[in-house]
């Protein structure tokens, strides 16, 4: 039955067939991949085990693959096991649905996989489940009060008191940007920090999220039928904090500090209006022109805190930043822009390496960045011409509030349309960050797949060996 059952695999991309009543599924993944996926075939692998996977309450999935795929194909399978759910049978249910994963390695190094390889996975697993939960949870729960509650609780489990500057308090010391943003809000807004500091460390790394919990548009306010979803808008920081969690539990050497920026970009009578000024944490004035281009503006002040305050050498900002994003690089690749060149390259190198994946956008403020001219203010909010690469364009708006002559790297990473597959979250960029960092991490699986400082096999060395095999769920 095996072997007839392999015989009628053809995948294009992939193909299943159905075992002893449908007890069991076998599933085949693509044979061969583009150089611009990864070689582990992630967004298959969800597809897949949410399309084949029998019911029941025990179920297990037996992984095929090459240890260099191991971590991105964890990733992949927690994706397809969203936590958030009301509906009303999930809690008449009394019994616990468990899945049980088992990988089984082929190809080169295929030997047993080691116990902290797999409590790697399961902190990787659970910070992609922490952020598609929050991401899929809607305002009416996740407001920002809540979300602060999920950092504290994630502060608690690694040891960590946050820092946490609200409502006023962001007003009174210059948070102009996420002060504006979030002050029509039942729930005020908010900028929080974790800090990670070991003994030894080098460098100091900051993360910065975008948390808009939920986004009307403000004033200039979304219609019916783009405002659904928006809930998503948090995104960024969601993948930030469920990063984090996973980073720290599995020892990172080097200073990390992640930086949530929170707001409800609310209507109502302390709306910020078209034609307001607001001076921001890095002094600059801004002359808002769209209410819905707040992203940035709350963005911009995380990056000035981190470089002003934290002292960071490296930052990165993740946000779900602007639709254009889908459109310049897919539903499936983040879009990155940052001012250095290996880093370009080792987020689309890490993007291949854990499934979530990542294409460039063009850099180059000198010819993109006069978008923004204002015949009153430093700058405005949003672009003159939306034909003009406005991904790349909104990028370079947070990025002149730490100077594009600052000399440390700062990496920009777009995430509005992967963030989410259907009506779903996805978790992405939990994975990325794990990955592009690993090599400043004390695991040996986040060293293996980290673009950067790794040693070891790396899973991208031969991409002709890893695209053309048969491989199985």
């Amino acid at each position: 039955i095996w072997q007839s059952a392999l015989s009628t695999l053809n995948p294009n991309p992939t193909d299943s067939c159905p075992l002893y009543l449908n007890y069991a599924t076998v599933a085949a993944l693509p044979s061969r991949v583009s150089r611009h996926n990864s070689p582990s075939a992630a967004q298959f692998i969800t597809r897949l085990v949410r399309n084949c996977l029998p019911g029941g309450v025990n179920r297990c999935i037996v992984m095929v693959c090459e240890r260099s795929e191991v971590f991105a194909s964890a990733c992949a399978l927690a994706r397809a096991f969203p936590l958030f759910t009301h509906r009303s049978s999930a809690s008449r249910r009394t019994e616990k649905k468990t899945v049980t994963v088992e990988f089984f390695l082929v190809g080169q190094n295929n030997g047993p996989i080691e116990v902290a390889t797999l409590k790697c996975l399961a902190s990787a697993t659970e910070g992609v489940r922490l952020a598609a939960r929050i991401v899929d949870t809607p305002c009416n729960e996740m407001n920002t009060d809540a979300f602060l509650e999920e950092i504290k609780k994630v502060g608690k489990d690694l040891g960590i008191t946050p820092t946490i500057i609200r409502d006023e308090e962001l007003k009174e010391r210059g948070f102009g940007g996420i002060y504006g943003v979030g002050k029509a809000a039942l729930h005020p807004p908010a900028l929080a920090v974790l800090s990670h500091t070991p003994d030894g460390a080098t460098q100091t790394i900051a993360w910065v999220g975008k948390g808009i919990v939920y986004d009307t548009g403000g004033l200039s306010i979304k219609g019916k039928t783009t405002m659904p979803g928006m809930k998503r808008d948090c995104g960024g920081a969601a993948a930030i904090l469920g990063a984090f969690k996973a980073t720290v539990k599995q020892g990172f050497k080097d200073n990390l500090h992640a930086v949530f920026c929170l707001a409800e970009n609310a209507v109502g009578p302390r709306a910020t209006r078209p034609d307001d000024i607001h001076v921001l944490y890095s002094g600059k004035t801004v002359e808002i022109n769209n209410t819905d281009a707040e992203g940035r503006l709350i963005l911009a002040d995380g990056v000035a805190y981190a470089c002003k305050d934290l002292g960071a050498d490296i930052i990165l900002d993740m946000a779900t930043l602007t639709g254009a994003q889908g459109i310049a690089t897919g539903k499936y690749h983040a879009a990155v822009l940052t001012n250095n060149e290996e880093w370009e390259k080792a987020c689309v190198k890490a993007g291949r390496n854990c499934g979530d994946l990542v294409h460039p956008l063009v850099y180059c403020p000198e010819l993109h960045f006069s978008e923004f001219t204002s015949a009153v203010a430093d700058m405005k909010n949003s672009v003159a011409d939306r034909d003009n690469t406005p991904s790349s364009c909104a990028g370079l708006f947070i990025a002149s509030h730490i100077g594009f002559d600052w000399p440390g790297v700062w990496v920009h990473i777009d995430i509005a349309a992967p963030v989410h597959a259907g009506e779903r979250a996805t978790g992405y960029g939990v994975a990325l960050l794990l990955s592009l960092f690993g090599g400043a991490s004390e695991d040996p699986l986040l060293n293996m797949v980290s673009p950067l400082g790794c040693n070891g096999d790396s899973p991208t060395e031969d991409m002709e060996r890893d695209s053309k095999r048969r491989r199985l769920v």
